[in-house]
């Protein structure tokens, strides 16, 4: 089954139809307003009248005689041109759109895929991503610190389990919270990383944050390029790579926390999905570095 969205904008108080924005779009392809109505089944009159109509209400011309016939003016191409960015993000918004941080969406990307979901998934901070979801551009909402969803007060669903482990690029062992006094740390903002602060802050640990970087990854590009910096990073991430860190739990009991989503519009096929994850999903978890829910 297919479905043909449309759109009526509204500009200034006054909303217009689909029907004005279809006429202006065969004017500016067939520079005629005459094939323009044959085109759209309609008589030239109904056509011209629409145009006027909408003209009078907006207060500037959309199409204009030229020596080629008619053509739109730039305040038409400019309208018609949001209409159709407006209608191809309607169209985009019929394949199912996932957004979070980068670690939910990592473990997202593996449970749609076994699920045989067809998703688009978009990696970025869990408050750049509510921000979408407020626009009304998220299908699923991910978030690596649940923090997030409970200041929002938004009804979320515990997908995985998961906590931080200390990471720094020299051989040295770490083994109590004495040994982080005077260090120098490297933090991933928006992230699960608020927990490690937290409790450093609560146990009057002595301690810098002096770098500051959106993921995982770039944060494992600062520590390897200076031996001084440390930084915490979730296990199910270091459990992925294989590399030459130094990694300790001195607060991994601190800092347990629960990978959530949030569905902001109900579908039958994301609450199937959402059964799934809750359930035969579960298997999947410790496979992919995390710790189960149930």
């Amino acid at each position: 089954m297919k479905f043909h969205p449309r759109l009526n904008l509204s500009l200034n108080g006054e909303t217009f139809s689909y029907r004005l924005f279809d006429a202006l779009l065969e004017i500016n392809s067939t520079w005629s307003q005459r094939a323009a109505a044959k085109r759209l089944g309609i008589s030239h009159a109904v056509l011209n009248r629409r145009i006027r109509d909408a003209e009078e209400k907006m207060g500037f011309k959309l199409v204009e005689t030229t020596g080629a016939g008619s053509g739109l003016t730039l305040q038409g191409i400019m309208i018609l041109k949001k209409y159709q960015r407006y209608l191809k993000r309607l169209k985009e918004r019929e394949t199912l759109f996932i957004c979070g941080g980068p670690i939910s969406t990592g473990l997202m990307d593996v449970l749609s895929r076994h699920y045989g979901l067809e998703v688009v998934i978009y990696t970025t901070d869990d408050l750049s991503a509510l921000k979408m979801a407020e626009m009304d551009l998220v299908d699923i909402l991910l978030f690596d610190d649940p923090v997030h969803a409970f200041m929002h007060d938004l009804d979320f669903v515990p997908i995985a389990r998961d906590d931080l482990v200390l990471v720094s690029h020299s051989n040295e062992q770490m083994e109590s919270i004495e040994d982080l006094h005077g260090r120098l740390f490297v933090e991933v903002i928006h992230s699960a990383q608020r927990l490690a602060w937290n409790t450093l802050d609560h146990l009057h640990v002595d301690y810098k944050i002096v770098d500051w970087c959106s993921s995982p990854q770039n944060a494992l590009k600062l520590i390897r390029n200076n031996e001084d910096f440390l930084t915490f990073l979730n296990r199910s991430f270091m459990s992925a790579l294989s590399s030459s860190f130094t990694i300790s739990d001195i607060l991994a009991e601190d800092s347990s926390h629960i990978i959530s989503m949030v569905i902001p519009t109900k579908k039958p096929e994301l609450e199937d999905f959402s059964d799934f994850i809750q359930g035969k999903g579960q298997k999947l978890i410790p496979k992919l570095g995390f710790g189960r829910i149930d």
